[in-house]
């Protein structure tokens, strides 16, 4: 099976990446979006979102990732517990922009929790995720 070619961002540290072989809470998300216009518009938030993750409380860090062609994207992101995740997701900013894409095309995500992060474990296994559909 040949892979889809895809983007992947430079790791983002967040305040938590003195933490990075510890234990760690990894979030995948991949949304494909219903139009090339829709799926620009989500990567764009995407990076805007990413320019926070210094400042993210309980961030360890992140990776955006992008399919082009198939209007596909998503994140990986590293928590130091599943209660800075779960803060992420609320936060007003996060919210705004689930709502202003919900109905236009599809989510999927995965978590898992690790007692060692490795980055290099991590992205092997959302690129696993990414290849297979989630």
């Amino acid at each position: 099976m040949s892979h889809p070619r895809i983007l992947r961002s430079r790791w983002q540290p967040g305040p938590q990446r003195h933490f990075p072989t510890g234990p760690a809470v990894v979030s995948f998300t991949d949304f494909t979006a219903d139009t090339f216009r829709q799926s620009w518009s989500v990567a764009l938030a995407g990076l805007r979102l990413r320019g926070t993750w210094p400042d993210t409380p309980g961030a360890i860090g992140m990776w955006l990732w992008a399919d082009p062609m198939r209007r596909r994207s998503g994140s990986v992101s590293v928590w130091a517990d599943a209660a800075g995740l779960k803060e992420f997701v609320g936060r007003p900013d996060h919210v705004r922009i689930v709502r202003a894409h919900r109905g236009r095309g599809v989510l999927r995500s995965a978590g898992w929790e690790t007692e060692r992060f490795d980055a290099a474990e991590a992205w092997a296994y959302a690129r696993h995720l990414i290849d297979n559909g989630a």
